[in-house]
């Protein structure tokens, strides 16, 4: 039997289908291949957000600059520190952060101090203002005060010469306000990396024209541009492409003519037009067409030219779950990132989740607090993979091993949160 025929044997309702990929094998597959995009930008920090970082970072400065109080309360030196009983110390100033007091303490002698604001010649401990009594410019401090209490040393949080940022790390929020703080307007990023993406099928209508008997609109491309946009890559959508041998190759030729990755979404499962594989056979090279996986089984994987190419299935929810478990960790691999990793958790399963051995499962889920608090998850009802208001409802994947079967309510199961897939 040829292995055409023998393709043909098994479809995407058939569990076991020995030329399907093992996932991680086909994840392994794909990384190995991958080289990082070259090419470098200098980007401003408010455009940052979200860049992946293409060179370590160091401190050239102590954060916090100088020895500074923790709270708004009082300067004092610990030698004024009663040993028992109460003792007065005299205020004769103030230091505000920005503003600090120059004169120095002397013995008895104490200044008000604000939180941030630079400790005084002579003091080493802020005593908080709601631990003293004030009676016009005199304090009384007791014994239950401890030297160094409320007070930040210089570079306690980072000292010069620190390394404070790795390269290829994903900028975040708190690393732009980290650069901040250090006087860094400015970083060297990896380039944006260049992806174009279509669909094909001749019953795909694009939002606005009118639908005729047997069309849909066309959802995946929008997904598609959600989930690149989030990762911040250059994005160009060339829209749907008719169902013709010409059409598809010419798609394909632009496609990798400009971008560093090709997406195409439809044509790759068994019983489809074989415009997509044609092209692909006659202009680049496929390493895998199946992979043991629900939903998503018809997932190709190759090159076109220079160019990087996944041929996603046509269904709207293993568009999603095909990109999230293998193009977007291809993605961040090309982009230089150093963590792809994503969270997964085990969690108590409340629903009954039907399955049978021979495919690793991806089933939608909520995860939620029951009335105890502890987190549990549920199925988000019918689990299709055209129905795409399952992914719009949950809010993580339930993954189920290859050799699984049903699960009982109760069930520990593996869960992989949509917070920790960017």
């Amino acid at each position: 039997m040829s292995d055409d025929a023998l393709v043909k044997d098994f479809s995407c309702m058939d569990d076991y289908d020995p030329n399907s990929l093992p996932a991680d094998v086909a994840l392994e597959t794909i990384k190995s291949s991958l080289s990082v995009i070259k090419g470098t930008e200098k980007v401003a920090l408010r455009t940052a957000l979200n860049a992946v970082l293409d060179e370590d970072i160091f401190s050239r400065i102590n954060v916090p600059s100088g020895i500074n109080s923790a709270m708004d309360g009082y300067a004092i030196s610990s030698k004024d520190i009663p040993g028992d009983g109460i003792r007065e110390l005299k205020v004769i100033g103030t230091s505000w952060a920005g503003k600090p007091f120059k004169q120095g303490n002397g013995t008895g002698e104490c200044t008000r101090i604000m939180t941030g604001g630079i400790l005084p010649e002579g003091t080493d401990t802020v005593v908080i203002q709601e631990s003293v009594e004030r009676t016009g410019d005199t304090i009384r401090v007791d014994s239950e005060i401890r030297s160094g209490d409320n007070v930040r040393q210089a570079g306690e949080d980072i000292s010069v010469g620190d390394k404070v940022l790795n390269r290829g790390i994903r900028l975040t929020a708190a690393d732009l306000g980290l650069l901040a703080s250090l006087g860094i307007g400015e970083v060297k990023t990896k380039r944006k990396l260049r992806v174009a993406f279509f669909s094909t099928g001749d019953e795909l209508r694009s939002i606005g024209e009118a639908l005729d008997e047997g069309s849909v609109y066309d959802s995946n491309r929008y997904t598609l541009y959600g989930m690149l946009n989030r990762l911040g890559c250059d994005i160009l959508d060339m829209g749907v492409i008719r169902d013709d041998r010409e059409a598809v190759k010419e798609a394909f030729l632009s496609a990798s003519d400009i971008a560093d990755v090709v997406i195409s979404s439809g044509g790759v499962s068994v019983g489809e037009a074989d415009f997509v594989k044609e092209t692909l056979d006659e202009l680049g090279k496929v390493e895998f067409w199946k992979v043991a996986m629900k939903p998503g089984r018809p997932l190709a994987f190759g090159r076109v030219k220079n160019a990087c190419f996944f041929g996603l299935p046509g269904n709207p929810v293993s568009v999603m779950v095909t990109f999230y478990q293998f193009v977007q960790p291809a993605l961040r691999t090309l982009m230089g990132e150093t963590q792809t990793e994503v969270i997964t958790m085990k969690v108590p399963c409340v629903s009954k989740l039907k399955k049978r051995p021979g495919r690793l499962e991806y089933q939608r889920g909520i995860m939620e607090r029951n009335d105890e608090g502890l987190l549990v998850v549920r199925k988000t009802s019918a689990q299709g993979s055209g129905i795409l208001s399952s992914m719009s409802r949950a809010n993580c994947f339930i993954i189920l091993p290859i050799e699984s079967s049903t699960v009982e309510p109760g069930m520990n199961v593996d869960v992989q949160p949509f917070f920790g897939l960017v």
